[in-house]
């Protein structure tokens, strides 16, 4: 194993690196394995977040992607109580063509080597499956197909997350948390948009979809009839009397074009860090849009991983899953009360927890 190197480190990592407790380049020949590791806080307790694999442009885009997401788990843990901090890692390369399990198990020595202050799961690009491998090899894994309910894959209960965020909203926004005959559009059928759809169908909701992978849609539309398709994300934001949009891909998707343009009244997905930059959410509330931020919306996830590492039964996991309701009411309140935006408000809630944590370790005490 070997570490790899980036041209201008310091220009890639930029102010918001050195945020950051710990940023870690990974390489592993014999494999193909280049990953970064991002340990953002561990002020609550050992870095939770998962293992993104996908391919970037370039190194340096990895690493800035690493370091958002990163400091992403760390507010999405606090927000959802949970003991967790925050951090992420990314496997640089296509899943499809370089994933295989060598490369998992000398990721897996990487995360192992870091002692237990960083716990990994799977996440976009990756797998229960895959993550049952790396845990061959390292202890600190989450998310695992032997957990107490027989399901390891987190979609699911991020689905259940994202439905009562939007709940919750519909509720702050027309007085009620019925999704029955609302219209709700779906970019992106992966892990958790699919049975995100599922959910929605069930409440009674109108769902519109859309994937750049037509085989995803086909699934979909074949599975559920009454679901519509639209060609592209800039039709499905576009849809006259859209209630509600739920980006569930990738992130940065919500930008200065769209927000201009946007038919819904209320914005809660799945995906990370859906704003392009935060002045996003401004243009939105001026137009009347409610953004729910992402990291609330979407713990079911996290929360269903930190239940099985702290040995809650699921039980326990689904009914912290539904308080997802009371915590995205909670944020929404704050932020109508102080003329903060959501995303302020929940950042404060979550900079507050961890400031009094980190306060209260004591000096070079480990997590």
């Amino acid at each position: 194993m070997s570490s790899f190197s980036v041209s201008a480190p310091t220009a890639v990592l930029g102010s918001a690196g050195f945020e950051h407790e710990k940023v870690i380049l990974c390489q592993d020949r014999a494999s193909g394995l280049k990953a970064v590791i991002a340990i953002h806080s561990t002020a609550l307790g050992p870095a939770l977040g998962g293992t993104r694999f996908r391919a970037y442009g370039s190194d340096e885009e990895a690493i800035v992607d690493v370091l958002n997401l990163s400091r992403g788990m760390s507010y999405k843990n606090a927000v959802a109580g949970l003991d967790f901090g925050g951090g992420k890692a990314v496997i640089i390369g296509d899943p499809v063509r370089v994933k295989s399990k060598e490369l998992l198990l000398a990721f897996g020595q990487f995360v192992a080597s870091l002692g237990g202050s960083y716990v990994t799961g799977s996440d976009l690009g990756t797998t229960t499956s895959d993550m049952d491998v790396v845990a061959r090899v390292c202890q600190w894994t989450a998310g695992l197909s032997r957990v107490v309910d027989g399901v390891g894959e987190t979609a699911l209960h991020t689905a259940r997350g994202v439905l009562n965020g939007m709940k919750a909203a519909a509720h702050h926004r027309w007085g009620t948390s019925s999704l029955r005959g609302r219209t709700v559009g779906v970019a992106g059928l992966g892990k958790v948009g699919r049975p995100l759809v599922e959910l929605l169908v069930r409440e009674g909701a109108t769902v519109v979809v859309t994937d750049v992978l037509g085989e995803a849609v086909s699934r979909v539309t074949g599975r559920l009839r009454e679901v519509v398709a639209v060609d592209d994300t800039d039709t499905l934001v576009r849809i006259p009397g859209l209630d509600v949009y739920a980006p569930c891909a990738l992130g940065a998707t919500l930008n200065d074009d769209v927000a201009p343009v946007i038919t819904a009244k209320v914005v809660c997905g799945a995906a990370n860090n859906q704003l392009a930059h935060p002045r996003v959410e401004r243009l939105l509330a001026d137009r009347g849009v409610l953004y729910v931020p992402d990291y609330v919306a979407n713990a079911g996830g996290v929360i269903q991983a930190a239940g099985q590492l702290r040995g809650h039964s699921a039980l326990d996991t689904s009914l912290k899953v539904e308080k997802i309701f009371d915590t995205t009411l909670a944020v929404l309140a704050r932020a109508a009360s102080t003329g903060m935006l959501p995303g302020e408000a929940a950042d404060g809630i979550a900079e507050q927890r961890i400031t009094a944590a980190a306060g209260t370790r004591p000096s070079g005490a480990k997590p």
